[in-house]
């Protein structure tokens, strides 16, 4: 639901609430079909260790048990995929992602490998989530939370769609605090990155906007609260490459 009259972050520019969501779905359509790549790109091959870490965490039963993985923003299956990978055939992902171009190209990847049954997708948002209370074994969401107009609403839509004794997983660009690193990071990101995009996906605006999100995601022990507010419990973080990145986790008990 919006607020009408108030306004929130796009990048370093303030916007209307409700313009928000239109800006950031303007960015990944124009993305969508180099996503990947440039993740590659931006990070070195990183976000590939990340998000297998994220798996690891994650754990899903290697058995004929049911488990169901709700994969928030993972419009091109990269998490569930590796989920899928990792788990045994009782798993099932459903990838849901507010943004259609980054959906199709999830489809084309999970045909391609041979995982209709596994994974399926569906277009949502997550500040209003159509699943039933208490319908999912886990919950993932990899560098999209920082997009989320709302991301109070999303949290509280997280908690209610887990099963009591399941878990909340978040991958996000967090903040640089190792002295020398920060001032590297800066420099990549704001005079790299965008020239990078422009080059790869005719597109520097989007991964300017991109790059400017990060700073104003909330720092790890501000959002470990943001978490918390929501009803999860157990809730931490583990920072990753010099606190690039941090992986949070919150328990539905």
């Amino acid at each position: 639901m919006d607020r009408p009259g108030e306004t929130t972050h796009f990048g370093f520019r303030d916007v209307p609430l409700g313009d928000k969501q239109t800006l950031v779905n303007d960015v990944f359509h124009s993305v969508a079909s180099r996503y990947d790549l440039m993740n590659d790109l931006m990070s070195a091959g990183l976000h590939r260790v990340w998000k297998d870490i994220m798996i690891n965490a994650l754990d899903p039963p290697r058995s004929e048990r049911p488990f169901a993985l709700l994969d928030v923003a993972g419009g091109t299956g990269d998490i569930s995929f590796r989920a899928a990978k990792a788990a045994g055939s009782g798993f099932h992902a459903t990838v849901c992602d507010i943004n259609s171009g980054m959906l199709a190209v999830g489809r084309e990847r999970a045909a391609k490998r041979h995982l209709e049954t596994q994974v399926d997708f569906v277009e949502g948002n997550a500040e209003a989530l159509a699943f039933a209370d208490r319908s999912f074994d886990a919950y993932t969401i990899a560098f999209g939370i920082r997009n989320v107009p709302q991301i109070d609403l999303a949290l509280r839509e997280a908690y209610r769609v887990l099963k009591p004794g399941s878990r909340f997983l978040c991958l996000e660009f967090s903040t640089v605090e190792m002295p020398g690193l920060d001032k590297l990071y800066d420099l990549f990101s704001f005079k790299v990155i965008p020239p990078l995009g422009r080059m790869v996906t005719g597109d520097a605006e989007s991964y300017q906007y991109l790059v400017e999100s990060i700073r104003k995601f909330p720092k790890p022990h501000a959002f470990a609260d943001m978490i918390r507010n929501a009803g999860f419990a157990r809730v931490g973080w583990q920072t990753l490459t010099g606190g690039i990145v941090a992986l949070h986790s919150g328990w539905r008990l």
